[in-house]
């Protein structure tokens, strides 16, 4: 049978001194119920716990009761003397005690519309600042480690090449393939109703060199590496990672968003230039099928088609492209906050970033392009 607990009373008022010895546990528990709400509530207690033995949740939840009357009744009850065990339970048990916060009322109408769009607009207004900000910090640490090139992570960077270059030629390779196809057989269909089906090669070799190859790549290389790059950071930031980096004085950006961004300028341009081989051969293939044409007239053809402008006018949008994605993964990386699921919301926040931001990009080197006359 559990030994029972006691509770001893000294003083009045002010002055209330209770000792509660024993073991407070459920078995013990009944007896000392009707003691605990007999107390008087008034004035300053102090509840002595250097002698209780052992305390349970039930126990527990007897004394943070008894608190909280005294609490909603203008006085103080003050526990002391808690071994550390038990005062960690009567803490766990005092803060689940405590009514729940309900979430705020959703509101409805056009009032409720108007806050929620001003609200979204005020937030991404926020996220422009924060990654024009971002940028800059970017730039600065790009004038210091190009002033100063033994800051620059070698290893890592080698590293980051070979994950989101050398990793990612299958899928490149075999998208553009397809790509290529698709361009060509709707090229001959459509083409061909005005006997003009030679000319697919044309359509085939200035939409893959000039869009479609550096889009496509570029629209895989967000989706596969600019999410790598956020989960990555964002993992090390709930791990408190990043925190420790700069306690020991390294510079995140230096360390973690450089070698990123530096891998992706550097391996982007070379993907596009394989995936515009790639198109070409898909689309060759299929002009080749459907028009009957011998692979060296389709090579002629291509060559009276397309200039080395064509290419160079595709191939320049690359390290834009490359330098967007990674400022993208890094910076959402870095936001993320608390959670897996922080991590989870970020990664797809920023896929989605990038590739509008890429679509936007090459919206304005086309106007920028016409505007020259390239």
């Amino acid at each position: 049978m559990a030994q029972q607990a006691s509770l001893k009373k000294s003083g009045e008022g002010d002055g209330l001194r209770l000792e509660l010895s024993g073991r407070l546990v459920t078995a013990t528990l009944v007896p000392l119920v009707a003691e605990f709400e007999a107390l008087p509530a008034r004035g300053r207690a102090v509840l002595d716990l250097s002698q209780l033995e052992a305390l349970d949740t039930a126990g527990a939840w007897l004394i943070a009761r008894t608190v909280a009357r005294f609490q909603a009744a203008g006085a103080t009850l003050e526990v002391t003397g808690a071994k550390p065990a038990l005062a960690k339970l009567m803490a766990r048990v005092g803060k689940a005690g405590r009514p729940a916060e309900l979430p705020p009322r959703e509101r409805f109408g056009l009032l409720a519309f108007v806050a929620r769009i001003g609200g979204a607009t005020i937030a991404v207004f926020q996220q422009a600042v924060d990654m024009i900000a971002f940028f800059g910090a970017i730039m600065t640490a790009i004038v210091r480690v190009v002033t100063h090139p033994g800051r620059i992570r070698f290893t890592a960077l080698v590293s980051h090449i070979e994950q989101v270059g050398l990793n990612a030629l299958p899928i490149v390779g075999l998208l553009t393939v397809l790509i290529g196809i698709v361009l060509a057989y709707q090229g001959v269909d459509q083409l061909r109703q005005y006997g003009g089906e030679i000319f697919t090669v044309n359509l085939v070799g200035v939409s893959v060199l000039r869009e479609m190859g550096i889009l496509l790549t570029a629209i895989m290389v967000a989706g596969r590496s600019g999410s790598a790059f956020t989960a990555q950071i964002g993992t090390m930031q709930v791990n408190e990672e990043i925190d420790a980096m700069r306690t020991m004085a390294l510079d995140p950006i230096e360390a973690l968003v450089l070698p990123r961004i530096f891998a992706l300028v550097i391996a982007v341009p070379l993907l596009t230039v394989f995936a515009d081989f790639m198109g070409i051969l898909g689309g060759g293939l299929m002009t080749c099928l459907l028009v009957d044409l011998s692979p060296a007239q389709f090579l002629h053809r291509l060559n009276d088609a397309v200039t080395l402008n064509t290419f160079l006018v595709g191939l320049s949008k690359a390290p834009v492209f490359a330098f967007v994605i990674g400022m993208v993964g890094c910076f959402e990386g870095l936001r993320v906050k608390g959670s897996a699921e922080s991590v989870g919301r970020l990664t797809t926040q920023s896929v989605v970033e990038s590739i509008f931001l890429v679509i936007v990009f090459d919206a304005v080197f086309s106007i920028l392009f016409s505007y020259l006359g390239i």
